[in-house]
């Protein structure tokens, strides 16, 4: 009796007691504090990854590194920058710059029309609809260079099959007038399934219950669509823009398969520019003076974008009028 009284009564906490006669496994204390460490290692690898190259680019920039100076390269402070952002200078980068922001303007406004319209077509449920949701994906599938590619031979002005189909002669499509535009048609070809997607997600998220009740006060779908939806689904549009506009910065693929930059620079953004300077001229600190201010620009653009988000979710969640 005395010794069950003398034993202490540990609470039924549901584990496994160690088994008889074999003590618990001690961790060691220094394997304890290394686990953390071990953890962290491939986080730290993939920082190291993303930052070496975008480090490396940053010094090129600063140097006078070219395929005439591998040996001789040297610090030459901003000399590159004051290149490229004087105006009227042999690299000034305007015309680049120009191009760049207008195709990403254009296919963004467009994609995301587009985008919010055929989400709003799929939206019913017909027929129709659901079949072409099942092929509004297969742009997407499809690298943007395999696109550029067949793009440019349906542009062929000889052969090509859009002007048999639409009866347009030998119209040339990637004219120094029209390159920039046909570009840009790609980029609408491919992207808008994916604003559509997006669009569709944030309109099959919506509660049934105010739109029901607009029904029953006599609403109409024009105004239920300005007072209801548009808001509701407002930040889920601002993604696909954001997605979309800072995609388009970067655009290499599409212009330089299609035009190679060309007719003279009708399609040269600034990663053409860039590819043009690091790989055919050899000019490899010019090229990364280029990455460079587009990174900045796409890093200041992203801010804007994402403030002007968070404060669109903010605005339909109510917490902001």
């Amino acid at each position: 009796m005395s010794s069950m009284l003398d034993e202490p009564v540990l609470p039924d906490t549901g584990a496994t007691p160690p088994p008889p006669g074999k003590p618990p496994v001690q961790v060691p204390k220094w394997r304890r504090d290394l686990r953390p460490y071990l953890l962290s290692v491939p986080a730290v690898a993939l920082i190291i990854g993303i930052l070496y190259p975008f480090v490396i680019g940053v010094i090129f920039a600063f140097q006078n590194y070219s395929a005439q100076t591998t040996r001789n390269r040297r610090f030459i402070g901003f000399e590159n920058f004051q290149q490229v952002l004087t105006p009227g200078g042999t690299f000034f980068i305007g015309h680049a710059a120009w191009v760049t922001v207008y195709y990403a303007v254009l296919a963004t406004v467009i994609e995301t029309v587009l985008g919010v319209g055929i989400a709003l077509l799929l939206n019913r449920s017909t027929i129709i609809g659901r079949i072409f949701e099942k092929v509004l994906i297969l742009p997407l599938m499809i690298a943007p260079a395999i696109a550029a590619l067949a793009w440019k031979f349906m542009y062929n002005a000889d052969f090509g099959v859009l002007n048999h189909v639409l009866g347009l002669g030998t119209f040339n499509w990637l004219s120094a007038d029209t390159a920039l535009y046909s570009a840009v048609l790609v980029d609408v070809w491919i992207y808008t399934p994916f604003v559509a997607i997006l669009v569709l997600a944030g309109i099959r998220s919506l509660p049934r219950e105010p739109f029901e009740a607009s029904s029953v006060d006599g609403a109409g779908p024009v105004y239920m669509f300005r007072r209801l939806m548009l808001p509701l689904i407002w930040p889920y549009i601002l993604v696909a823009v954001i997605f979309r506009f800072m995609d388009c910065l970067k655009i290499f693929d599409i212009p330089q398969v299609l035009t190679g930059g060309g007719p003279g620079d009708a399609t040269t953004t600034l990663q053409v520019s860039a590819f043009k300077d690091l790989i055919n001229n050899g000019q490899y600190s010019r090229g990364a003076t280029y990455m460079f201010i587009l990174w900045i620009i796409v890093f200041i653009t992203a801010r804007v974008l994402v403030g002007v988000l968070g404060r669109a979710q903010r605005r339909a969640a109510g917490a902001e009028d």
